[in-house]
Order: structure tokens, then C-alpha cells, then sequence
């Protein structure tokens, strides 16, 4: 698990870098028998890896995080999620992020379980939708900051909001976080 720092004493070697600074949504879906929905990549970043559903925001017409979860899930899933079904459930910066660039990372997740039937299992240009039993998530190929942050920060906050700050551009990584509070 990460460990928790003084942000007065952290030094983030990635922040000196002119690097572009993307803005994304990442949505974890269970169906009702508690599997996560997760999209085997075809596309980098992470060809290759599980994540779950996601995208970029749409900086240029002023798209809020909420809209572009609700947008990527229709766009990934098929699915039109209530505004009322969907929840913040954490924040995370990465910053150097395979030295191409900062990620700001708005998780959240749909509060109401999901039938298979409403999503099947298929492929499609950005990869493959496979429901993952919650256990079996660990042994999936996962970016390392989604293994050894993001995941136990989701897994470890069902009812709290999380933040937290990952410095990819140091071997390894480091990670602060700052919500909620030890």
C-alpha cells in the first residue's frame, strides 16, 4: 500500500518536467453478482492491460467529470447510467506517467449493480469488456500504479472519498495520500 507523507516534504521530480497534463475518468461497474467490469486494452496507454472503463475528458467544450463518465460508459458500454447511479468515489494525479505526461484520474463508481444482460461481454475498438470476479482482479495485468494504488484505494473505500497523488517519473514509484486522512 502507499505510504503516507508530509506533503511539505515531498519533492515530485515529474513537476519540473513540461509534460502535457490530461484529464480522464475512470468507472467501475459490478454487475449483481459483484463482478467488475474491466476492458482489456487493444489501445495504449496500457495495450495490453486491464483498467476499467474510462476516458478522456472533452477539455475543449467544457465537459465535467460526471458528463464524461456518463458519456464513456455509453460510448464503451452501451449503457445510459442515471445521473442519480453514479458516485465520485476517489481522485488521483499521476504525475510522469511513463514519462509522456500527467493524469488527473476522477474514479467513479455506479451505485446500482448491473445486469449481464445490459452489458455483454465483447470487443470493440478500445478492446475487450470481460466481468472480473473482485478476487481475481491482482493477478490481471494491471498498470503498477492501478495495482499497487488505485486498486486498494477502491477496494479499501466503498464508502469514503480518496485522494492521492502517484510520482511515476521515480523508480519506484511514490505515492501520497491525501484523503482520507490516517
Amino acid at each position: 500500500m502507499a505510504e503516507h507523507r508530509d506533503p511539505q516534504t515531498v519533492v515530485n521530480a515529474a513537476s519540473s518536467q513540461q509534460l502535457p497534463y490530461r484529464i480522464a475518468v475512470l468507472c467501475y461497474l459490478e454487475d449483481t453478482e459483484g463482478r467488475l467490469l474491466m476492458l482489456h486494452r487493444s489501445k495504449n496507454p496500457n495495450a495490453g492491460m486491464h483498467s476499467p472503463i474510462g476516458g478522456k475528458l472533452e477539455v475543449g467544450i467544457g465537459e465535467s467529470p460526471h458528463e464524461c463518465a456518463r458519456r464513456e460508459i455509453q460510448e464503451e458500454a452501451g449503457l445510459d447510467i442515471d445521473p442519480d447511479d453514479i458516485r465520485l468515489i476517489g481522485m488521483v494525479s499521476e504525475a510522469g506517467y511513463e514519462g509522456d505526461g500527467h493524469w488527473l484520474l476522477f474514479c467513479f463508481r455506479v451505485t446500482r449493480p448491473i445486469g449481464t444482460s445490459e452489458i455483454p461481454v465483447y470487443e470493440f475498438e478500445e478492446g475487450t469488456l470481460v466481468w472480473v470476479e473482485p478476487d481475481a482482479i491482482e493477478s490481471l495485468n494491471l498498470p503498477e500504479s492501478d495495482r499497487t494504488v488505485l486498486w486498494p484505494m477502491v477496494r479499501a473505500h466503498a464508502d469514503t472519498v480518496f485522494v492521492a497523488h502517484i510520482d511515476c517519473s521515480q523508480t519506484p514509484m511514490q505515492a501520497t495520500i491525501h484523503e482520507p486522512k490516517a
